[in-house]
Protein backbone atom coordinates (compact mmCIF):
# COMPACT_ATOMS: atom_id res chain seq x y z
CA UNK A 1 0.00 0.00 0.00
CA UNK A 2 2.94 2.25 0.99
CA UNK A 3 5.65 1.81 -0.43
CA UNK A 4 9.04 4.37 -0.15
CA UNK A 5 11.99 3.34 -2.54
CA UNK A 6 15.50 5.31 -1.93
CA UNK A 7 13.61 8.58 -0.93
CA UNK A 8 15.16 12.10 -0.04
CA UNK A 9 13.80 15.03 0.52
CA UNK A 10 16.11 18.34 0.54
CA UNK A 11 14.94 21.82 0.99
CA UNK A 12 16.09 25.50 -0.70
CA UNK A 13 18.47 25.55 2.60
CA UNK A 14 19.74 22.13 1.06
CA UNK A 15 18.65 21.14 4.86
CA UNK A 16 18.03 17.18 3.98
CA UNK A 17 14.52 16.19 5.74
CA UNK A 18 15.05 12.86 4.82
CA UNK A 19 17.93 10.48 3.04
CA UNK A 20 17.49 7.31 1.21
CA UNK A 21 14.79 5.96 3.51
CA UNK A 22 13.48 2.37 1.52
CA UNK A 23 9.97 0.79 3.18
CA UNK A 24 7.22 -1.08 2.58
CA UNK A 25 4.03 -1.11 4.78
CA UNK A 26 1.39 -3.31 3.47
CA UNK A 27 -2.28 -2.84 2.87
CA UNK A 28 -4.53 -3.27 5.89
CA UNK A 29 -1.37 -2.93 8.25
CA UNK A 30 -0.53 -0.32 11.12
CA UNK A 31 2.45 1.46 11.64
CA UNK A 32 4.45 3.88 13.47
CA UNK A 33 7.02 6.54 12.64
CA UNK A 34 9.34 7.35 15.53
CA UNK A 35 12.62 9.41 16.59
CA UNK A 36 13.05 12.65 17.82
CA UNK A 37 11.88 16.03 17.01
CA UNK A 38 13.64 17.14 13.40
CA UNK A 39 13.93 13.39 12.62
CA UNK A 40 11.52 13.19 9.51
CA UNK A 41 8.77 12.21 10.75
CA UNK A 42 5.84 14.88 10.19
CA UNK A 43 8.30 15.11 6.36
CA UNK A 44 7.38 11.22 5.64
CA UNK A 45 3.52 11.63 5.98
CA UNK A 46 3.33 14.98 4.15
CA UNK A 47 5.21 13.61 1.03
CA UNK A 48 2.40 11.00 1.22
CA UNK A 49 -0.33 12.87 1.31
CA UNK A 50 1.14 15.05 -0.89
CA UNK A 51 1.42 18.10 0.58
CA UNK A 52 5.46 17.92 -0.30
CA UNK A 53 6.90 16.26 -3.58
CA UNK A 54 10.63 14.06 -2.48
CA UNK A 55 13.84 15.37 -4.06
CA UNK A 56 15.05 11.85 -4.77
CA UNK A 57 13.36 8.56 -5.13
CA UNK A 58 10.05 6.58 -5.88
CA UNK A 59 6.81 6.74 -3.45
CA UNK A 60 4.08 4.32 -4.54
CA UNK A 61 0.90 4.35 -2.46
CA UNK A 62 -2.03 2.48 -3.48
CA UNK A 63 -0.36 1.22 -6.47
CA UNK A 64 -0.16 5.15 -7.73
CA UNK A 65 3.58 6.43 -8.11
CA UNK A 66 3.36 10.09 -6.92
CA UNK A 67 6.32 11.07 -9.38
CA UNK A 68 3.95 10.52 -12.05
CA UNK A 69 0.81 12.46 -10.62
CA UNK A 70 0.01 15.34 -12.43
CA UNK A 71 -1.23 18.75 -10.12
CA UNK A 72 -4.86 18.91 -11.29
CA UNK A 73 -5.32 15.01 -9.87
CA UNK A 74 -3.73 15.46 -6.25
CA UNK A 75 -7.05 16.77 -4.65
CA UNK A 76 -8.60 13.64 -5.69
CA UNK A 77 -5.71 11.62 -4.64
CA UNK A 78 -6.21 13.16 -1.06
CA UNK A 79 -9.56 11.97 -0.87
CA UNK A 80 -7.70 8.44 -0.26
CA UNK A 81 -5.51 9.44 2.51
CA UNK A 82 -7.60 10.87 6.15
CA UNK A 83 -4.57 13.55 8.14
CA UNK A 84 -5.03 13.84 11.56
CA UNK A 85 -2.83 16.44 13.13
CA UNK A 86 -1.15 17.08 16.23
CA UNK A 87 -3.23 20.37 16.68
CA UNK A 88 -6.49 19.63 15.53
CA UNK A 89 -7.39 22.55 12.45
CA UNK A 90 -10.77 22.54 12.97
CA UNK A 91 -13.17 25.57 12.07
CA UNK A 92 -13.91 27.39 15.71
CA UNK A 93 -16.52 29.73 13.87
CA UNK A 94 -18.51 25.95 12.78
CA UNK A 95 -20.03 22.94 14.83
CA UNK A 96 -18.54 19.72 15.32
CA UNK A 97 -21.10 18.76 12.45
CA UNK A 98 -20.09 20.71 9.87
CA UNK A 99 -16.40 20.31 10.80
CA UNK A 100 -16.72 17.01 9.73
CA UNK A 101 -18.72 17.36 6.85
CA UNK A 102 -16.23 19.81 5.43
CA UNK A 103 -14.06 16.78 3.29
CA UNK A 104 -17.66 15.47 2.13
CA UNK A 105 -18.98 19.04 0.91
CA UNK A 106 -15.71 20.01 -0.50
CA UNK A 107 -16.17 16.58 -2.80
CA UNK A 108 -20.00 17.47 -3.87
CA UNK A 109 -21.94 14.87 -1.84
CA UNK A 110 -25.71 15.02 -1.70
CA UNK A 111 -26.80 16.53 1.50
CA UNK A 112 -28.31 13.54 2.61
CA UNK A 113 -25.41 11.46 2.15
CA UNK A 114 -23.46 14.35 4.13
CA UNK A 115 -25.59 13.75 6.73
CA UNK A 116 -25.55 10.23 7.02
CA UNK A 117 -21.75 9.81 6.72
CA UNK A 118 -20.91 12.69 9.42
CA UNK A 119 -22.97 10.66 12.17
CA UNK A 120 -21.91 7.43 11.35
CA UNK A 121 -18.19 8.93 11.51
CA UNK A 122 -19.15 10.88 14.88
CA UNK A 123 -20.65 7.83 16.06
CA UNK A 124 -17.75 5.99 16.05
CA UNK A 125 -15.57 7.90 17.74
CA UNK A 126 -18.03 8.51 20.61
CA UNK A 127 -19.27 12.15 19.89
CA UNK A 128 -22.85 11.91 18.28
CA UNK A 129 -24.29 13.36 20.81
CA UNK A 130 -22.05 16.37 20.44
CA UNK A 131 -22.70 16.82 16.66
CA UNK A 132 -24.23 20.73 17.07
CA UNK A 133 -21.92 22.16 19.61
CA UNK A 134 -18.30 23.96 18.72
CA UNK A 135 -15.11 23.01 18.98
CA UNK A 136 -13.92 25.66 21.87
CA UNK A 137 -16.57 23.90 23.89
CA UNK A 138 -14.82 20.84 23.88
CA UNK A 139 -12.18 19.25 25.32
CA UNK A 140 -8.41 18.81 23.69
CA UNK A 141 -9.24 15.18 23.62
CA UNK A 142 -12.84 15.21 22.10
CA UNK A 143 -11.32 17.82 20.23
CA UNK A 144 -9.06 15.17 18.60
CA UNK A 145 -11.63 12.68 17.70
CA UNK A 146 -13.61 15.19 15.74
CA UNK A 147 -9.96 15.45 13.92
CA UNK A 148 -10.29 12.26 13.72
CA UNK A 149 -14.17 11.78 12.38
CA UNK A 150 -13.53 14.15 10.32
CA UNK A 151 -10.48 12.51 8.85
CA UNK A 152 -12.37 9.03 8.70
CA UNK A 153 -15.46 10.68 7.02
CA UNK A 154 -14.77 10.06 3.13
CA UNK A 155 -14.06 6.02 4.08
CA UNK A 156 -9.83 6.40 3.02
CA UNK A 157 -7.78 3.43 2.71
CA UNK A 158 -5.47 5.04 4.31
CA UNK A 159 -5.00 7.10 7.47
CA UNK A 160 -2.21 9.30 8.51
CA UNK A 161 -1.32 11.21 11.90
CA UNK A 162 1.33 13.82 12.49
CA UNK A 163 1.75 13.04 16.68
CA UNK A 164 -2.16 12.75 16.68
CA UNK A 165 -1.30 12.17 21.05
CA UNK A 166 1.34 15.01 21.74
CA UNK A 167 -0.66 17.32 23.37
CA UNK A 168 -2.70 14.39 25.39
CA UNK A 169 -2.48 12.91 29.20
CA UNK A 170 -1.12 9.18 28.90
CA UNK A 171 -4.82 7.92 29.67
CA UNK A 172 -6.60 9.70 26.22
CA UNK A 173 -3.48 8.74 24.13
CA UNK A 174 -4.30 5.31 24.80
CA UNK A 175 -8.08 6.00 24.05
CA UNK A 176 -7.09 7.78 21.10
CA UNK A 177 -4.38 4.96 19.65
CA UNK A 178 -6.94 2.22 20.15
CA UNK A 179 -9.48 4.31 18.00
CA UNK A 180 -6.32 3.97 15.36
CA UNK A 181 -6.17 0.12 16.32
CA UNK A 182 -10.57 -0.01 15.70
CA UNK A 183 -10.04 1.64 11.90
CA UNK A 184 -6.82 -1.14 11.15
CA UNK A 185 -8.85 -3.66 12.50
CA UNK A 186 -11.67 -3.18 9.58
CA UNK A 187 -9.05 -2.85 6.65
CA UNK A 188 -7.86 0.88 6.96
CA UNK A 189 -3.99 1.12 6.47
CA UNK A 190 -2.39 3.73 9.39
CA UNK A 191 0.71 5.03 9.74
CA UNK A 192 1.00 7.25 12.89
CA UNK A 193 3.84 9.62 13.52
CA UNK A 194 4.70 9.84 17.28
CA UNK A 195 7.26 10.48 19.54
CA UNK A 196 5.52 8.01 22.75
CA UNK A 197 8.22 5.08 22.71
CA UNK A 198 6.67 4.28 25.79
CA UNK A 199 2.71 3.96 24.15
CA UNK A 200 4.07 2.11 21.09
CA UNK A 201 6.18 -0.73 23.14
CA UNK A 202 2.51 -1.76 24.30
CA UNK A 203 1.11 -2.68 20.81
CA UNK A 204 2.61 -5.13 18.39
CA UNK A 205 2.46 -2.91 15.17
CA UNK A 206 5.47 -2.36 12.15
CA UNK A 207 7.49 0.78 13.98
CA UNK A 208 10.25 2.68 12.06
CA UNK A 209 12.45 4.78 13.46
CA UNK A 210 14.36 7.67 12.40
CA UNK A 211 17.54 9.60 13.12
CA UNK A 212 18.63 13.24 11.18
CA UNK A 213 16.87 11.68 8.15
CA UNK A 214 17.38 8.29 8.02
CA UNK A 215 15.77 4.81 8.43
CA UNK A 216 17.81 3.25 11.37
CA UNK A 217 15.08 0.32 12.67
CA UNK A 218 12.39 -1.18 10.19
CA UNK A 219 11.22 -3.57 13.13
CA UNK A 220 7.99 -5.57 12.89
CA UNK A 221 6.92 -4.43 16.53
CA UNK A 222 7.95 -4.70 20.06
CA UNK A 223 5.47 -6.99 21.34
CA UNK A 224 3.52 -6.11 24.70
CA UNK A 225 6.00 -4.81 27.83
Amino acid sequence: MIQFNDVSKRYPNRHEALSHVSFELPAGEMGFVTGRSGAGKSTLLRLIALIERNSQGQIIVGGQNLGRLRRRRIPYYRRGIGFIFQDHRLLLDRTVFDNVALPLVIAGHRHQEVGRRVRAALDQVGLLSKERLYPVTLSGGEQQRVGIARAVVNRPPVLLGDEPTGNLDPELSRDIMELFQRFNQVGVTVLIATHDVGLIRTMTHRILTLKEGRLVNNSGGWGPA
